[in-house]
Parts: C-alpha cells; sequence; structure tokens
C-alpha cells in the first residue's frame, strides 16, 4: 500500500515551534490538504502564528488551536476543532514533552505529578482521541527520548514519565490495527532546540555534544531536528508497516 502526505489532513501537537513547525513546514510542502497546529499558551502564540503562515504560504490550509493537553477535556477539544475545520484527520503527530534534570531525592511531589502530566497522561489521551479521530489507513506517531535506552542519573522523572508511552504505543497498535491505523513512537537524543539548553550547564553540554557515534558529522554534535522530522515522515508514509514499535533515532547516542 502506497501512502504519501499529499493531501492529507494532519494533526501536530507542539507543532508551533522547534520539531513540531518542522514536520508541519515539511508537510505542508508535501502536498498535505491542511494542518491543525496546536501550541499551549499565548507565550508560545506568535510562533504558533509565524509556523501557520509558513503552512499556508506552500498551499495547505492552516488551523492553531492552543489547548492544556494535560486535560483530557482538552485533547478531545483539539480533535473535535479538527474534524470541525477539515474533516477526519488522516495523520496524528504528538510532539509534546517536558525535560527535568534533577536527582531524584530533590524532586518534589509537584514536579513527578507536572512530568507524569505533560509526558505520560497527555501521550495517552492524545492516543486515545486519535483512536477515534484518524481515519482508517491513517498513522500516529509520538515523540518520545532516546534516554529510554540509557542507563543514566538525573533524569528519572523525564525518561520514567516517558516510558509509558512505549506501552501505549503498542497497545494503541494492537487496538487499531485492524482499521490499519499504524501507530509508532520516535525517541531522538538530545536535541539542538532550548528544550536541551535550558537543563545543562556547559559540562553537561559538552559531554552529550560528543556521545553520539555520528556526533563529528553533525554541525552541533547534537540530534538536529532535521534528522528527526525525515523519520516521522517515513513513519506516517512508506514506513506504515513499521507498528507499535519505539525507534530511537540519535546518531548513535544510545541503543537498545
Amino acid at each position: 500500500m502506497t501512502r504519501t502526505i499529499a493531501n492529507k489532513s494532519i494533526v501536530i501537537a507542539g507543532g508551533g515551534k522547534n520539531l513540531g513547525a518542522l514536520i508541519a513546514r515539511d508537510f505542508a510542502g508535501l502536498g498535505a490538504k491542511s494542518i491543525v497546529i496546536h501550541y499551549h499558551s499565548a507565550s508560545a502564540e506568535a510562533e504558533a502564528k509565524e509556523t501557520a503562515k509558513a503552512v499556508e504560504a506552500a498551499g495547505a490550509k492552516a488551523l492553531l488551536v492552543q489547548a492544556d493537553l494535560t486535560k483530557a477535556s482538552e485533547v478531545e477539544r483539539l480533535f473535535r476543532e479538527a474534524e470541525a475545520a477539515f474533516g477526519r484527520p488522516d495523520i496524528a503527530i504528538n510532539t509534546v514533552g517536558m525535560v527535568l534534570k534533577k536527582p531524584m531525592l530533590e524532586i518534589t511531589e509537584d514536579e513527578y505529578d507536572t512530568m507524569s502530566a505533560v509526558n505520560a497522561k497527555s501521550a495517552f489521551f492524545f492516543l486515545k482521541e486519535a483512536g477515534k479521530s484518524v481515519q482508517d489507513d491513517g498513522a500516529i506517531c509520538t515523540l518520545v527520548t532516546s534516554l529510554l535506552g540509557a542507563y543514566t542519573p538525573f533524569y528519572s522523572s523525564y525518561a520514567g514519565t516517558k516510558a509509558p508511552v512505549e506501552h501505549f504505543t503498542r497497545a494503541a497498535s494492537k487496538e487499531f490495527g485492524e482499521r490499519g491505523i499504524s501507530v509508532t513512537a520516535i525517541g531522538p537524543g538530545p536535541m539542538d532546540t532550548p528544550f536541551f539548553y535550558g537543563q545543562e550547564d556547559e559540562g553537561a553540554q559538552a559531554y552529550h555534544k560528543s556521545a553520539a557515534a555520528l556526533s563529528g558529522k553533525s554541525k552541533t554534535g547534537l540530534t538536529d531536528i532535521e534528522d528527526i522530522a525525515p523519520w516521522v515522515r517515513f513513519l506516517v508514509t512508506e514506513g506504515w508497516w513499521m507498528t507499535g514499535q519505539t525507534i530511537l533515532v540519535n546518531g548513535g547516542y544510545t541503543t537498545k
């Protein structure tokens, strides 16, 4: 079965900036019919609007939706607004995540609850609502982290609250498979975005920039968002037969 981006309707959670924005622009350039661009808060609105302009300039229709996806009702609203504007989507991509680098002994209950809500709860309900909304023979992809293949301190609440998404992905792929829906997760290595630099001091940055097998061939030593977007594109199109899997895409930073 040949699957492409052309004439498809797409929902991208966290689609206003960084990797999500690159995916939105990429898909628009490949002939997507419409793209729903989710963003979390008013502080991200300006970037989301710029992404929407780029999408429309490339020939696709765009819809901006602000929502707090840690609330199940807001995830449901995201998909209902998507359907109201463009009909049922063909593809749903979730790039939402939050990182915390901190010793386990110092993590508060509030911090844990926040990490769990952003990384695990929102992913679960995104998969649930995508399973209801995405058309048969569609695709769903979630961004996780290559730390799922690492043996490291200080990221217990980050990797630990991303880990359930592997299991959510497997279950969803089994439950949605009879409708031809492919469900995958991608775990990038440390990416060259503000998401990374806000957590790491200079020493840690230097380590991460040299840790991958292919670091010497990367412009920053880190995973670039341009390295991940083609994998997302592949898994939701020609690579649809890969389902129920979590793929670590990191230049050899970690392996399973």
